[in-house]
């Protein structure tokens, strides 16, 4: 069974940075894909950020400049440094992973972001 625990979640000011972790466990495999996706009220989930286990990334549109993904293979971890945080940027962020073998998707509990003066 996986287990996706976050953290890093808060309040900020606009133009302001924060980071958030996931730490997986259990069995995500040698080749997962780790990321973040986040969701407001009344919208669909949506992609922020994700990475495969050789680093190959995938922002949404409107992160690219602002956002940076990274994982850290042996501990099962992946990180998002957000930075130039908009009000827009308010949302539950959730991490996810998709393990290909045997296939299983996994979402995270989500932590609250909130871009805020």
């Amino acid at each position: 069974q996986v287990q996706l625990v976050e953290s890093g979640g808060g309040l900020v000011q606009p133009g302001g940075s924060l980071r958030l972790s996931c730490a997986a466990s259990g069995n995500i495999g040698s080749s997962s894909v780790m990321g973040w996706y986040r969701q407001v009220p009344g919208k669909q989930r949506e992609l922020v950020a994700i990475i495969t286990n050789i680093g190959t990334t995938t922002y949404g549109d409107s992160v690219k400049g602002r956002f940076t993904i990274s994982r850290d293979n042996a501990k099962n971890t992946v990180d998002l440094q957000m930075n130039s945080l908009k009000p827009e940027d308010t949302a539950v962020y959730y991490c996810y992973v998709l393990r290909p073998s045997p296939l299983g998707a996994y979402w995270g509990q989500g932590t609250q972001v909130t871009v805020s003066s």
